[in-house]
């Protein structure tokens, strides 16, 4: 069977109008061409929808039931356009997102709270994970995007790589403030908030420390860096701080701040990435959204600069 829309379009239309003439201005066709399409469509069915008596297509019983199914194929072929041309748009359809704990409680949902904010048709999904989990999830493309520390390198993903300096976190009274740069000597002996044993941001920390023949005081051992910046704004401790979570706090605090953040030497680095599934092509909705999230990534040292100076 080849059943064609302009066929179904045309027997709905002279069901509508009970008329030829009608149909075919209704449609902008002429009269044998909706008489031609009317043909073909009882040719494919095999089965007569009008009676033609006196120059008048008179319906048949079949052609009464016939209707509700054209009508139904005509509207869900209409909803489906309308919903294909909201997807091209952006203003339709769902962003799963898997995102490491940094940049999780902050930075990503401010980001995707304004992507969206335009947005009522589309649902999404924000799943705080570790980075390994995150790169598992993406490579069996049950997530669309992922944000986390950089991965090796891997047929199943594909990425966009940034490479930060992280910044030093300390209460915005004290006297190490007034300084363009914190250096690992200055924090020697004094009281630290740091990740857990093992992580890589502790073992770099530990790192800068030992260059400068520094001691390296692990007062609080946290998860993430969100509870630190508590601690440092009651004056308990500074940190060494990933710069995701310290243009978060720049972001969500009003001015003045209790804690700011300066530049920190020896280097301690953190390398993230935007991972998505190399197998299949982004949605034009994800492929939007990885824009925005590495425009605001590459924003996050701007910010900060402008925090320091």
């Amino acid at each position: 069977m080849n059943l064609s829309i302009r066929q179904l379009q045309a027997f709905r239309e002279v069901m509508r109008s009970g008329s030829v003439s009608e149909a075919a201005r209704i449609l902008g066709r002429t009269q044998p061409a909706i008489s031609a399409l009317i043909a073909n469509l009882e040719a494919e069915l095999e089965i007569a929808l009008f009676l033609r008596q006196r120059g008048k297509m008179v319906p048949t019983p079949e052609a009464q039931y016939f209707l509700g199914e054209a009508e139904a194929i005509l509207e869900r072929l209409s909803l489906s356009t309308r919903t294909m041309r909201e997807i091209g748009a952006l203003t339709k359809g769902r962003l799963n997102i898997a995102c490491m704990p940094a940049a999780a409680n902050l930075l990503m949902p401010q980001l995707l709270g304004e992507f969206l904010q335009d947005k009522p048709d589309v649902r999404a999904s924000l799943m705080m994970r570790a980075s390994p989990v995150i790169e598992e999830w993406v490579a069996s493309q049950q997530y669309d995007i992922g944000l986390g520390e950089t991965p090796k390198p891997s047929a199943a993903i594909r990425t966009v790589d940034f490479r930060m300096e992280c910044v030093c976190a300390l209460p915005a009274g004290d006297p190490l403030a007034a300084k363009d740069q914190i250096e690992a000597r200055d924090l020697s002996g004094k009281p630290m908030a740091a990740l857990q044993e093992g992580h890589p941001n502790l073992i770099a920390t530990l790192a800068a420390f030992d260059q400068q023949k520094s001691r390296f005081e692990h007062r609080f051992e946290l998860r993430t860096f969100h509870p630190a910046l508590t601690l440092v704004e009651r004056d308990l401790c500074y940190c060494i701080c990933d710069p995701i979570t310290a243009a978060g706090y720049l972001n969500i605090a009003p001015g003045p701040r209790p804690v700011v953040f300066r530049p920190f030497a020896p280097n301690v680095m953190l390398d993230i990435s935007i991972m998505q599934p190399a197998h299949r092509p982004p949605s034009a909705l994800a492929e939007e959204f990885v824009k925005r999230l590495s425009q605001a990534l590459d924003g996050v040292g701007t910010l900060l600069a402008a925090d320091a100076s």
